[in-house]
């Protein structure tokens, strides 16, 4: 393993990789991170059953990808904020003869952001489609598969078809200049645990 600047970058076999992403992982672990980004990182990093061009290649594009809206968060389909947005839109009309303009307004005002969040939801499924096809055909053939979420940037590439074996680069950044500094200690301690060497 070498260790730069920001992070741990190894070179050799899937096997060797697989070995760097968990012992960063463990790392990680023992220190005191976001859950929801360890999440995401433990699921990214290569496994040893995976296939780069597969599975590895499936989760890049997953992660990269433009995050659902607040209707999809919610379980609503576009067609139900749309539907909803025309029922309050109706009322609000049905509310001008008898009500005051505060409740008119207030109508008006649910039809609006469920009429919006439909918009976001169909613009936001319509990107998506898109980008997993820029990703799936172009993208993941030029560059590295990779990972950035708040914990750390990691990308992996293949760089040579040999004989005894491919060969991959896997470097994984840590965001935090203090957090990095925790696991390289941490590494290091498991180094002289007779545990392989980064």
């Amino acid at each position: 393993m070498e260790e730069r600047v920001s992070g741990f970058r190894v070179r050799g076999s899937w096997e060797e990789v697989v070995a760097h992403g968990e012992r960063i992982a463990r790392a990680l672990r023992e220190s005191d991170v976001d859950a929801v980004a360890l999440d995401e990182w433990e699921d990214w990093r290569p496994k040893a059953h995976e296939e780069l061009g597969e599975e590895v290649s499936e989760k890049t594009v997953a992660q990269a990808r433009i995050k659902e809206s607040a209707g999809e968060e919610a379980g609503q389909a576009a067609r139900e904020d749309l539907e909803r947005a025309s029922e309050h839109a109706l009322e609000s009309i049905e509310k001008v003869e008898g009500d005051g303009p505060e409740d008119v307004l207030e109508k008006w005002e649910d039809a609006l952001e469920h009429g919006l969040r439909a918009v976001d939801t169909t613009t936001r499924k319509a990107i998506r489609t898109i980008e997993t096809a820029v990703y799936e055909q172009i993208m993941t053939r030029f560059t590295p598969y990779y990972l950035d979420n708040d914990l750390v940037s990691a990308n992996i590439r293949e760089t040579a078809r040999l004989e005894n074996g491919d060969e991959f680069v896997f470097e994984v950044d840590v965001n935090d200049d203090q957090l990095k500094q925790e696991v390289s200690q941490r590494l290091d301690r498991s180094n002289g645990t007779g545990q392989e060497s980064l």
